[in-house]
């Protein structure tokens, strides 16, 4: 007896090949008669075209999920074993279990859904058409958030793989948090501790890595480093719901112990406060709540410690 459609589900994947970013994977369900238009290859169909049938698949598919993992598991583990995670991780969150799984290229080793491989399925399936396109929109928004907190790299335009910009940022700048280090392109061009230093980054990297903690909260990351005219810089701007949330980042070494956000002392405060009324009625932001955090960053071997100090007075 053949399968009902909406009991099987199509699988693709996003982020195979860049050098920074997660691999993103997509399972979708679709009915029989699903009006969704414009699905296709999502490497095939302009942002355009991809956005339209994205919201399409959100809205009429029998089920949809994603499954994402970062740049740092694919550094443990390797490409493949992340890719396989990121599929099962979004077979996992589909609300019903299928009954069959359909996967673009290759199948997955593991039958507690029994699938099938299908080269170029993303040409042929329409159910793996719609998960390559929920893979790929996923993947590259998350890719244009990353681009707000690393904006050298052209991580909005080239979604992380090594085009020519990224390549010269890539040796000028060296590698960011949310590179793929066991990349042979990376590993080439790995900040140091004394490079860092001697390059004066450690105040932007601390707001990098400042920003990333948040967009791994729920944040969304708006701006950084927003001049407000005569009162000063704002490091990060970020919204999280009905909360406009400014930031101001203290960073330091090892041997700069102490409280780092005792630097912000009462005057710098004012001054913070006169930038976001200024930033306020440029902007006009309709947002519920304004909220003013500090934030910490120590730097020491390994990873740096993340302090963050809300509703600062």
């Amino acid at each position: 007896m053949a399968i009902d459609p909406k009991h099987i589900a199509g699988v693709d994947e996003a982020g195979r090949g860049p050098l920074a970013g997660p691999v993103v994977a997509s399972a979708v369900k679709l009915q029989k008669d699903h009006g969704i238009e414009g699905l296709g290859d999502s490497k095939k169909l302009t942002a355009k075209k991809r956005e339209s049938a994205f919201e399409q698949i959100m809205e009429k598919a029998e089920d949809a999920a994603v499954g994402i993992v970062s740049s740092k598991e694919i550094d443990r583990t390797n490409i493949l074993a992340a890719t396989h995670k990121a599929m099962k991780m979004a077979l996992g969150k589909l609300h019903t279990k299928p009954k069959r799984a359909l996967i673009d290229g290759y199948p997955l080793k593991t039958q507690m859904i029994p699938n099938k491989g299908i080269v170029d399925g993303d040409a042929k399936i329409e159910s793996i058409m719609a998960a390559s396109i929920t893979a790929k929109v996923t993947r590259d928004r998350i890719m244009e958030q990353y681009h707000v907190i690393f904006p050298k790299y052209g991580f909005n335009t080239n979604k992380g793989y090594g085009t020519k910009q990224h390549m010269e940022a890539l040796a000028s700048e060296k590698a960011c948090p949310i590179h793929r280090k066991s990349f042979a392109p990376v590993k080439a061009n790995l900040p140091t501790m004394k490079w860092i230093s001697k390059s004066k980054r450690i105040g932007s990297l601390g707001e990098q890595f400042s920003a990333l903690s948040m967009l791994s909260n729920g944040y969304r990351i708006l701006e950084l480093n927003r001049t407000c005219g005569h009162h000063g810089e704002i490091d990060i701007i970020a919204r999280k719901e009905g909360t406009l949330v400014f930031v101001e980042v203290k960073s330091g070494k090892k041997e700069q112990m102490g409280d780092l956000s005792l630097k912000v002392d009462e005057i710098k405060k004012q001054k913070l406060k006169d930038a976001i009324q200024y930033y306020i009625q440029m902007e006009e932001p309709v947002f519920t709540n304004i909220r003013l955090d500090v934030c910490t960053v120590l730097f020491k071997t390994g990873t740096p410690k993340i302090e963050f100090f809300r509703g600062v007075d």
